[in-house]
């Protein structure tokens, strides 16, 4: 099992680029089985949830190449329209798959996702909504079975709360029902609005994608595309606290900065000094002390949850009382423990973490205990004394593209070892 041993100290300076964005690229695979023709996806990162979708699709019936960051999918026939456990427990996006298999060949059969370390994601919102459009949904054995023998038809559907994979997989099954589906409280993340575009480029029929109403014609049929994703808005994010937390000049290169407004209003308001050179990059450099900021995570284009840990890693070095409010998971501060072996002054209660900083981190051994908290402990380790050695990278690398390469390229001391 592979470890990051890290030396802080050292500022970030120069260019660190970013890759496609992780919670694209699953959704936008899945949607590559609503046809047979060929479709081309390209800037799509190598990250370890990708390498599971792919082998996923592959058992679907998918012929896939990856040349780099470009892969290529045909999907002639869905030759097995299940996603077994023993290959998906480790990714809980492979409820993706759901709405595209019912609505190409009539029936899905995928397993429940089981636990997940940060709470519970419940994919009721999912069966709900193929309920609505037609489809029969059973339970047995650990597996969520739908059939639509005669089709999908289109449906009125309101989410009790908002969903982005529920959102993504609804969309997706509502292209090739029958009349029109109207989606609202639909998720308005930058994500959902690129694989709408995607799907238009399929030939699909649909408008209000990054509104809360989303109105969809059903099609008989999609074709092949050529789509590149968006960038990373997450992996752009945890760069520029990187960037702040280590007091170098690093510019982002290849984001996009729209995306990011929430975190960077609040970095500002904390005394950072963020500029933006060019369209689709972001420069970070030291403006002095960091005061203390409260923050609450909400649905897009609120403070994204994903980047919260990382948050809570810079607050460490800000000076005052900040108050950190999660509001979309119920269990996403096991980071904190981990930054409290490392030096840092936190408090839980409840959904609330209550940092009081400026702390002196010192390196220590710690262990990764999901995608997001992982980034807040490699944060951390930057700018702590000595050596910090984190455990469990895998989790990193389910959602971040060679990370440690990317940071030694730009000052950081961080190896990879076995």
């Amino acid at each position: 099992m592979d470890k990051f041993v890290i030396q802080g100290g050292t500022p970030l300076v120069g260019f660190i680029p970013t890759s496609g964005a992780k919670n694209s690229a699953l959704p936008v695979l899945a949607a590559a089985l609503l046809t047979a023709d060929e479709v081309v996806l390209r800037r799509i990162p190598r990250v370890r949830d990708i390498r599971t979708m792919v082998r996923l699709l592959v058992d679907i019936g998918s012929d896939i190449n990856v040349n780099g960051e470009t892969v290529t999918l045909k999907t002639p026939k869905i030759v097995s329209p299940e996603a077994p456990y023993e290959l998906v427990k480790t990714m809980r996006a492979s409820s993706l798959v759901l709405g595209p298999l019912v609505a190409r060949a009539g029936r899905a059969r995928v397993s429940l996702p089981g636990g997940c370390g940060i709470g519970a994601r419940p994919i009721n919102y999912h069966l709900s909504g193929l309920e609505r459009l037609g489809a029969v949904i059973t339970q047995d054995h650990g597996y969520i079975e739908a059939a639509a023998p005669n089709g999908l038809r289109g449906a009125h559907i309101v989410f009790d709360r908002i969903t982005v994979t529920g959102t993504e997989d609804i969309l997706m099954a509502a292209t090739l029902a029958r009349g029109e589906t109207v989606i609202e409280n639909a998720a308005r993340e930058p994500e959902v609005v690129d694989l709408a575009n995607l799907l238009v480029k399929m030939g699909a029929k649909l408008e209000g994608a990054g509104t809360s109403t989303i109105r969809v014609q059903g099609v008989t049929e999609l074709h092949g595309a050529d789509h590149e994703i968006i960038a990373d808005r997450i992996e752009a994010g945890t760069f520029v606290i990187a960037g702040l937390m280590t007091g170098g000049a690093l510019n982002i290169t290849g984001c996009i900065p729209e995306h990011l407004g929430a975190l960077t209003a609040k970095l500002t308001q904390a005394g950072a000094r963020i500029s933006q050179p060019d369209s689709t990059t972001l420069r970070v450099e030291p403006s002095g002390t960091l005061r203390a900021i409260d923050m609450s995570t909400e649905e897009y284009p609120g403070f994204a949850t994903d980047l919260q840990a990382q948050y809570m890693a810079i607050m460490t070095q800000a000076n005052g009382i900040s108050i950190v409010t999660e509001t979309i998971f119920e269990n996403r501060f096991m980071h904190a423990q981990e930054l409290q072996r490392m030096g840092a002054n936190i408090r839980l209660d409840g959904r609330k973490a209550i940092i009081a900083g400026k702390s002196q981190l010192s390196g220590a051994g710690v262990i990764a205990s999901d995608l997001r908290a992982s980034a807040s402990l490699v944060l951390a380790a930057l700018v702590a004394r000595g050596e910090t050695v984190i455990d469990r990278v895998y989790h990193i690398d389910r959602g971040y593209e060679r990370i440690e390469a990317k940071l030694s390229a730009v000052g950081a001391q961080i190896q990879r070892v076995e």
